[in-house]
């Protein structure tokens, strides 16, 4: 305890007579940071960890107060081995972490990390939405079903090579085609980057959300858990009942018909806005121009 209060008191006594901007700034920054992390921490069963932990702290506490050093030896050269039991233990919890500071795309406005290129129609056309909506109301008349992962800026090569290569054009014919019953490829999931199906049978990973439905089955989960792990938009047609879903950045939205599924892929299109049509009078006559 001693020893607490003597570091304490050399901290105090380094601190500058008076606070600079920069201080405070830093202060803002901590700040911030520790928010974020116990925000992550209460949304993990890291929050379960970190109530132990406390526990155990208090214990060390009063080992210390009590000079108890068998107890604080015991400690001492057990610490490292508890740090790198606690980052594998949360290993998938940090993994998530880390994947969701990369969605936030901080640097990509910067320096130019994703690798597919939007034209003029987008990152696919108008044609690829039509053909996919066709494609799944089709299949939701018959009950066939199907996965379908539409990938945005984050890559799918690595689910893309646990499937088998496409590289076709976009067409509701081809798509239904896979996923015909009793087909080679009708098992997994189909991923489509741009305006091409580029790979075929993918095995994408599930969910793990306990606060799914019960009745959601393992396509629907997979469709999910690629959500979760990428930025992608994954299009799921029911083969017990027909119905379209659509899973998008972790959620799930059921029961679309097919005007209601081309506004959602409309969503991650990324298609540029138009210019403003300008009208001007030119010796009586209007003209429409851009």
């Amino acid at each position: 305890m001693s020893q607490l209060n003597e570091f304490a008191t050399e901290y105090l006594s380094r601190l500058p007579g008076s606070i600079r901007l920069v201080d405070i700034i830093e202060i803002i920054l901590i700040s911030t940071l520790l928010y974020h992390i116990l925000l992550w921490i209460k949304n993990t069963r890291a929050w379960s960890l970190l109530k132990g932990i406390v526990v155990i702290v208090a214990f060390i506490l009063i080992a210390a107060y009590f000079e108890m050093t068998t107890i604080l030896w015991i400690v001492q050269n057990a610490f490292s081995v508890a740090v790198t039991a606690i980052v594998v233990i949360l290993q998938p919890e940090l993994r998530k972490a880390l994947e969701d500071l990369g969605k936030k795309n901080i640097l990509t406005s910067i320096i130019p990390f994703d690798s597919l290129k939007t034209t003029d129609e987008g990152r696919f056309s108008d044609k690829t939405i039509n053909e996919i909506a066709k494609a799944c109301t089709e299949m939701g008349k018959v009950k066939t079903g199907a996965l379908i992962v539409v990938e945005q800026t984050q890559s799918l090569a690595e689910y893309e090579r646990t499937g088998i290569d496409v590289d076709a054009i976009v067409t509701s014919q081809l798509l239904i085609n896979i996923f015909e019953k009793n087909t080679p490829l009708h098992d997994g999931a189909v991923i489509i980057r741009g305006n091409r199906v580029v790979s075929a049978t993918c095995y994408l990973p599930l969910s793990d959300n306990q606060s799914l439905s019960k009745d959601l089955g393992t396509r629907h989960r997979a469709g999910i858990g690629i959500s979760e792990a990428t930025d992608s938009m994954t299009i799921i047609v029911s083969e017990e009942t027909g119905k379209i879903s659509v899973a998008y950045d972790g959620g799930l939205d059921r029961n679309l018909d097919s005007d209601g599924l081309k506004e959602k892929l409309k969503i991650i299109q990324n298609k540029p806005e138009e210019e403003p049509q300008k009208r001007i009078l030119w010796k009586g006559r209007s003209k429409v121009e851009k």
